[in-house]
């Protein structure tokens, strides 16, 4: 009975310490523009206008996987930064560290592209 137990403790915290799985983002950002400095540079290889490019800053409240949680003066978000994590262009993503996340909106969810430190520069 004692090993069911200590067993069934294992599975469990197993399962909560597992990663989210990540969404495929709807399209490659760098196949359409590239960031340069704060600011958007689309490079007319996509017509489509249905991603709205962005940066949202903020502190690091949570990461879990692929799944960043900020906190803004107003709000608490989570991004996806499954994209910045491929193109390794995250830096150390930890809790406490002020972040400027790039990306784009698309159906209601943040795709981050790029993760720099600090606030973001004056638009």
């Amino acid at each position: 009975m004692n090993r069911f137990l200590t067993l069934a403790a294992m599975v469990s915290s197993l399962a909560m310490a597992a990663p989210a799985v990540a969404q495929t983002p709807p399209y490659v950002d760098s196949a359409c523009g590239t960031w340069q400095g704060d600011t958007w540079t689309p490079n007319g290889s996509c017509t489509n206008s249905d991603f709205k490019h962005e940066r949202l800053a903020g502190t690091i409240v949570s990461v879990k996987g692929h799944l960043v949680t900020l906190q803004q003066t107003a709000r608490t978000l989570v991004i996806d930064d499954t994209q910045a994590l491929n193109n390794q262009l995250t830096g150390k993503v930890a809790v406490g560290r002020q972040v400027v996340a790039h990306g784009y909106w698309a159906n209601g969810t943040f795709y981050a592209t790029l993760l720099t430190t600090g606030p973001p520069s004056p638009a």
